[in-house]
């Protein structure tokens, strides 16, 4: 094995093939985050991995899945990400060794949803821009919300009943959660945190997120957020398709995201009894049902598979961008994609707009106006989006639905029309987001009124637009 690399990606020789054993990752934390001095990750996207933690050595049973007698008196329990006759490249699934099953519960009964909902007829539909200010944190003096507690949806459509969908949710927190988990048979969440760092404890280790990081935890996987402080992030969700990486077509095998960089945590288990309760919430068909039981869900040895949560640090995207003329579009920027049955289009794409060159000759190089028949739902990380530098702002959002006109506001148009076109960092400092979809997403009455942060001035960025039109022009002669 070689060493890991100080950055905490795998380095240049450590990626196998999805059939090999992957190497394991050490990530070093920097001292701020010395709580959790050292966590290991398996490095890849979809790769069939192996792992137990090391504190039982030989846990994982040997040439087969389901043994008679696992080793160390464990369960085997198998967690489906697809149907069992899925061909073998969309095939998902994972075995859990664990102390006890997770069937062992009280039943579920209906619990607080709060500001989580699949009612998309809540409020009549509005096809303005819109835009909100930086979504509000509780502070802990004043009341305790923990992240499920925190979740809030503002847009979506579809329906999780029918595997067909897609939400938007905000989450704002200032709490752990304290023997509770949280489990989404609906969909996959992607997270997107924006302030204060994450420590996810998942069925299959643990993992830290932090700002400019994302992760992915797929449908059914449990898992439990401890956060240090006032926290907020942004969440997509799809129903009925998991994200992949997007093809690369005529850019070749390598750019975009690559596989290397996605990280997947390692076994770790605890065999701790809860004799209070241990609750574990369920998100199912749009509301919420808890539960309770005994010990810790949190009980996996060993596990084995390809249907794993991961992470991704997104100051490891290789951009493409355009070094001759004119402004690409977007998709040149997609991160993951949650594929449609119609080919191109997605269910749900993730695009980011990073830090990069511009180089176009004869070009307004911001992104130009645009009506589009996908909906585009946008937030900022940090720093100041090119097109809009001033009132956009970090833990904020903004949602141009399905072919509502949108673009660069009168100053940015004024000021790039006349620039000098000499090479210049784009977005240096900043870290702004796309979720685009396919689905026309209706808003919630969370995000119309109740959160009170929607910009209803938002449409007065576009109103000193001028008329530069000259009847008398005429080209110039070369």
């Amino acid at each position: 094995m070689q060493p890991p690399h100080p950055s905490g990606v795998c380095s240049p020789g450590d990626f196998h093939e999805s059939h090999s054993l992957t190497v394991i990752a050490c990530v070093t934390l920097a001292a701020t985050h010395s709580r959790m001095a050292q966590l290991k990750y398996l490095c890849g996207f979809g790769n069939e991995f192996s792992s137990e933690d090391p504190r039982c050595p030989g846990s994982l049973p040997e040439a087969q899945n389901n043994p008679q007698v696992c080793p160390y008196g464990l369960y085997a329990e198998q967690l489906s990400g697809s149907a069992f006759t899925c061909p073998r490249s969309a095939n998902k699934r994972s075995w859990l060794y664990r102390i006890l099953p997770s069937v062992k519960h009280k039943p579920f009964a209906p619990a607080a949803c709060g500001n989580l909902t699949e009612k998309w007829e809540g409020a009549e539909p509005d096809p303005n821009q819109m835009r909100w200010r930086p979504f509000s944190i509780p502070k802990s003096t004043d009341k305790i919300v923990d992240f499920v507690a925190g979740l809030h949806t503002i847009c979506g459509a579809g329906d999780a009943k029918s595997r067909n969908g897609v939400s938007v949710h905000v989450y704002t927190c200032n709490t752990s959660m304290i023997n509770k988990c949280f489990n989404n048979s609906d969909g996959d969440f992607l997270i997107v945190p924006q302030q204060g760092e994450l420590l996810i404890t998942t069925e299959f280790g643990k993992m830290t997120v932090e700002p400019n990081e994302i992760c992915v935890v797929q449908q059914g996987m449990r898992f439990s957020v401890d956060v240090f402080g006032e926290t907020r992030g942004y969440i997509l969700e799809v129903y009925g398709a998991h994200f992949e990486l997007p093809d690369l077509g005529p850019i070749g095998a390598n750019g975009l995201s690559n596989p290397r960089d996605f990280l997947c945590p390692v076994a770790w288990y605890e065999d701790r009894d809860v004799s209070a309760g241990y609750t574990v919430i369920n998100k199912y068909q749009g509301k919420l049902f808890a539960c309770q039981q005994d010990f810790s869900p949190f009980n996996v040895v060993a596990w084995h598979g390809n249907y794993t949560p991961y992470k991704y640090n997104l100051d490891n995207f290789m951009v493409i961008n355009c070094v001759a003329f004119d402004h690409a579009d977007p998709s040149i920027f997609t991160v993951l994609t949650a594929k449609s049955t119609r080919p191109g289009v997605a269910i749900a794409d993730f695009v980011i707009f990073p830090p990069r060159w511009g180089v176009a000759d004869h070009t307004f190089r911001p992104p130009y106006y645009h009506r589009n028949c996908m909906s585009e739902f946008m937030g900022l990380i940090k720093g100041h989006y090119e097109a809009k530098e001033e009132a956009f702002q970090p833990g904020g959002a903004s949602l141009h639905s399905i072919m509502t006109p949108h673009g660069p506001d009168a100053e940015c148009f004024e000021k790039n029309s006349v620039a000098e076109l000499k090479p210049e960092r784009v977005a240096e400092g900043t870290m702004a987001f796309m979720f685009e979809s396919s689905f026309s997403m209706a808003v919630t009455k969370w995000g119309l009124e109740t959160c009170q942060k929607l910009d209803r001035s938002y449409y007065q960025c576009w109103e000193h637009l001028r008329s530069h039109f000259n009847p008398n022009w005429k080209p110039r002669k070369h």
